[in-house]
């Protein structure tokens, strides 16, 4: 039997369209570059490979360039899949994402992006995004498009200021964000301090910290 080294969450579903959501592993760069995800094979078609996750404020987002560039936390919880990963992905297949997001009362919303890739780190690791459909999030990425990523010791965002130390996070901030997936995790509205929470703010504004945001792609087919 042939070794199956699948390069995404599409892959494993492709080789066994019975399988749950969960952990995997994957291979985005061939053989030695096996990295654990977690693949949500149930919303909207499934066949996603997850590559941020916020659920619990378990993990701490504050993080320099090097562990934003090749990942931390852990799959089966709160974790990002690293930016050199992410930009292999993106190298390979044309991509789709849907960011799906909870608030604390239990409302679930989420945007959808038709086309979504990173260029590599000599780049900045710019984001292209794409392709706006509303699951009733509304669009709050889309105006970090072109953007490259920045964080605390790395600061590529298009203001004055340095936006990941001012708003406590790293992203392909511009000056600076309508959304803060990686702030700080905070418990739903909190106005004593200004849009440093997990923000979407379409949806919620800048000073309501959500209680679940994942950030997910797949093939386009």
């Amino acid at each position: 039997m042939a070794l199956v080294m699948p390069l995404d969450c599409s892959d494993i579903h492709n080789n066994d369209n019975s399988r749950p959501s969960g952990v995997y592993t994957i291979y985005p760069i061939g053989s030695t570059s096996a990295v654990q995800v977690y693949c949500d094979m149930v919303s909207q078609e499934g066949r996603w490979t997850v590559f941020q996750r916020r659920m619990d404020g378990s993990v701490n987002f504050y993080r320099p360039w090097d562990q934003y560039k090749f990942g931390f936390g852990g799959a089966a919880g709160e974790y990002w899949l690293g930016l050199e990963t992410l930009f292999h992905l993106t190298l390979r297949k044309r991509y789709e994402l849907l960011v799906d997001m909870e608030d604390f009362s239990g409302n679930t919303v989420s945007a959808r992006y038709s086309s979504f890739s990173i260029d590599p780190e000599s780049s900045g690791y710019t984001l292209h995004v794409s392709g706006f459909t509303d699951g009733g999030a509304g669009d709050s990425l889309s105006s970090h498009s072109g953007q490259k990523f920045s964080t605390f010791d790395k600061d590529q965002d298009s203001y004055a200021g340095n936006c990941a130390r001012l708003y406590l996070g790293a992203f392909w901030y511009n000056s600076c964000h309508h959304t803060n997936p990686n702030g700080v995790y905070r418990w739903g509205a909190d106005n004593t301090l200004y849009a440093v929470g997990v923000n979407w703010y379409h949806w919620k504004g800048h000073d309501y910290s959500l209680k679940a945001i994942s950030m997910k792609i797949r093939p386009v087919h």
